[in-house]
């Protein structure tokens, strides 16, 4: 007698078994790879974002501040004692015409080398405790992302007639220049270098193209005019994390003060400390 195969008894279920997967094809598995990668793209951009505007950000400012009362105490080291009395006015002979500022016509500051830090700012609009140095140059690498601003070496430097020109990032590497949008008519920009502070009253915004570079003209946007007004323009990318345009910040020299007299009353508790 010849064996049957056996069959499942009446009303029993046939065993489980797994569908056969289909083969993704060729183009299909490329499609995958490639999602995958942007996924992984985006997780790193989004780490990458989240370390600049936080704890990169956090060590550049605290660095600068570091560095800006460092650089201001080392100028105050080197100042002699104040006189028994500070220039004034009055303690020179009378003149035909009264002079643009109380202690006369500042001096004049000796040209930097290359990413040296010669200056502090100071912007109460800012913040109560903003100061970051200005170095020479404006570099990304070497200037602008440490943190504090660079200055356009073709323009003038603080205190003299013409168009004393900055930059600084506006998002990310410290975001120096992270409130120029608010800057409001009559805000001080203090300026401290060896020889004093000199205090710029901001004036306007402007908005350009990346390629509106007249604005560092001696006479922003009117090339070839001779210069009368000693101005400070503060330059960076706007709008935020897109910088298609750049935001720019003018000011004009209202007042300046040696060291001897002392650090003008609003940040005479920032300087140095």
């Amino acid at each position: 007698m010849s064996e049957q195969p056996e069959t499942a008894p009446e009303g029993a279920q046939a065993p489980m078994r797994r569908p056969r997967k289909k083969k993704r094809g060729v183009f299909s598995r490329i499609v995958g790879v490639f999602g995958e990668l942007l996924i992984t793209a985006g997780v790193l951009v989004l780490l990458f974002l989240g370390w600049q505007f936080s704890l990169n950000g956090i060590m550049l400012s605290n660095q600068q501040a570091s560095d800006a009362s460092s650089l201001s105490q080392s100028w105050a080291s080197d100042t002699p004692a104040a006189p028994a009395s500070t220039p004034s006015p009055s303690a020179s002979a009378a003149p035909t015409t009264a002079p643009s500022f109380q202690y006369g016509d500042p001096p004049q500051l000796a040209t930097p080398s290359n990413a040296q830090e010669f200056a502090v700012m100071y912007v109460p609009r800012f913040g109560s405790d903003f100061k970051k140095t200005i170095a020479e140059g404006v570099d990304p690498r070497s200037v602008l992302n440490n943190g504090g601003a660079g200055h356009y070496p073709s323009t003038q430097l603080p205190g003299q007639v013409g168009n004393f020109a900055i930059a600084a990032h506006r998002d990310g590497w410290g975001s120096p220049f992270l409130k120029i949008n608010e800057l409001q008519l009559g805000d001080s920009i203090y300026i401290e270098t060896q020889d004093g502070w000199f205090t710029y009253t901001f004036r306007d915004l402007e908005y350009v193209t990346p390629f509106g570079v007249g604005v560092i003209d001696p006479v922003p946007q009117a090339a070839g005019t001779a210069p009368t007004d000693r101005l400070i323009t503060l330059t960076s990318c706007n709008p935020l994390y897109i910088a298609s345009e750049r935001i720019i910040a003018y000011g004009v020299l209202t007042d300046w003060q040696p060291r001897s007299a002392g650090a003008p009353a609003e940040i005479a508790g920032l300087v140095g400390a």
